[in-house]
């Protein structure tokens, strides 16, 4: 007995080192994400108001935003630096990268996040003549010092689907360049859930929307129709969606916006 309780104590102490050295398992950190094509801050009313479209995206208390539609410097929006104004709103870090040069200042994608960002880059996707110019901006954010890929877009809106579907195909290139990370993609994709578009891009990410059992219409705001905003997903063991919904705004912007709730299992 005497033997069996000393062996016990010296034990103890190599227990404590083990749960320091960090082989414990780690609680998984639940997060937010939004999608929000913004229309440079102009709502159904026809006025210009970053400051509702600052309320909207505190309310929804969400740590990642893919947002569309943004000005920076054009003069349809007062020359306003919104990427810079809506961080400073709404607390959070911002990157921005312009698709085209519009009335003297840049319009483009923005990612507001809580997070630490480490690295991004925007893709210019492909055009068809005379067209618009339109990009996938890609980030890294670190959540508990795990990485978390996080794309933000907005698909051309032309009859003609040839332009969006060769912008998955760069979207599933990119993808499949992410090492393995957990991947998220949020935007307007201009596209129905029935297209092809849609149906391809299913092909190899996950749809919160069907996934929650719920394809509820985006836009237009006030009197919603159509469901062309998505946040997706890849298959990732450490990756789990756990709820989406389209949110009931229906003055700021011309869509509505769209949370979707996910949990990250992280590394010891």
């Amino acid at each position: 007995m005497i033997g069996r309780r000393f062996h016990l104590l010296l034990m103890a102490p190599l227990v404590a080192i083990v749960g320091w050295t960090g082989c414990a398992p780690r609680e998984p950190v639940a997060f937010r994400v939004l999608t929000y094509n913004i229309h440079h801050g102009e709502g159904m009313d026809g006025k210009i108001d970053l400051d509702r479209i600052a309320g909207v995206i505190r309310r929804s208390k969400t740590d990642l935003v893919a947002l569309q539609e943004v000005d920076r410097g054009i003069e349809r929006s007062g020359d306003v630096d919104q990427p810079a104004k809506l961080a400073a709103l709404t607390d959070m870090h911002v990157i921005f990268e312009k698709n085209i040069d519009l009335q003297g200042g840049e319009y483009g994608n923005a990612v507001l996040s809580r997070f630490p960002v480490v690295w991004h880059r925007n893709h210019q996707l492909p055009k068809m003549p005379g067209n618009e110019q339109r990009g996938l901006l890609e980030v890294y954010a670190l959540i508990g010092g795990q990485k978390l890929t996080f794309f933000a877009t907005h698909l051309d809106h032309q009859a003609d689907d040839g332009e969006r579907i060769a912008s998955v195909a760069v979207l599933r290139e990119l993808i499949g360049d992410s090492e393995g990370s957990p991947v998220i993609v949020a935007g307007d994709f201009n596209a129905a859930p029935d297209s092809r578009v849609i149906r391809e891009v299913r092909a190899f990410l996950g749809d919160t929307s069907v996934d929650a059992g719920s394809e509820s219409p985006s836009f237009p705001a006030d009197v919603p129709e159509r469901r062309i905003d998505y946040i997706l997903y890849g298959a990732h063991a450490g990756l789990r969606f756990t709820a989406n919904q389209v949110l009931p705004e229906a003055t700021a912007s011309d869509h509505r916006p769209v949370v979707a709730v996910f949990a990250l299992d992280l590394q010891g």
